[in-house]
């Protein structure tokens, strides 16, 4: 089973804007974003019109086309890129009924949605109290360990 990266993509995608913000560089285009990311631009277009449809990014047109966030990223939660690209829970339950004629059939579903109920309040916590900003902060913090080695 893969792992769904679409939050990740979109959380490289913001700070990729906000650090072209930070360099007063206000859209950039989604082939720049794709580069960044190394992904296909189609991709990275998809992303970005899931997070304008959240209100986190805004598209120009015509003559300096590119994408720009709509606000500070200090003020974009990875709460709010997780529920804008439709992430899904981190676990789900069977895609259909187990048997309740086995007692572990009949009582798994009860025995695990409170868990994973747990698991995914924890996850939204987590996301809600980290930012974009946060997200770059981090990811250029690490970047200048990695040159240093």
């Amino acid at each position: 089973m893969a792992a769904n990266s679409r939050l990740t993509i979109a959380a490289h995608a913001l700070a990729w804007l906000a650090l072209a913000q930070r360099r007063g560089q206000e859209v950039l285009t989604s082939e720049q974003v794709a580069a960044s990311v190394r992904t296909n631009p189609v991709v990275i277009r998809r992303s970005l019109g899931d997070l304008r449809r959240a209100g986190l990014v805004e598209v120009r047109r015509g003559a300096g086309a590119g994408w720009s966030l709509s606000r500070a990223p200090e003020r974009i939660t990875l709460l709010q890129v997780y529920d804008a690209v439709d992430a899904q829970p981190p676990f789900g339950l069977h895609r259909t009924e187990p048997n309740p004629e086995c007692p572990v059939g009949r009582g798994i579903r009860p025995a695990l949605s409170g868990v994973y109920g747990r698991v995914e309040h924890a996850l939204r916590q987590e996301l809600a109290a980290t930012s974009i900003a946060d997200v770059l902060r981090a990811s250029l913090a690490n970047r200048r360990e990695t040159a240093g080695r």
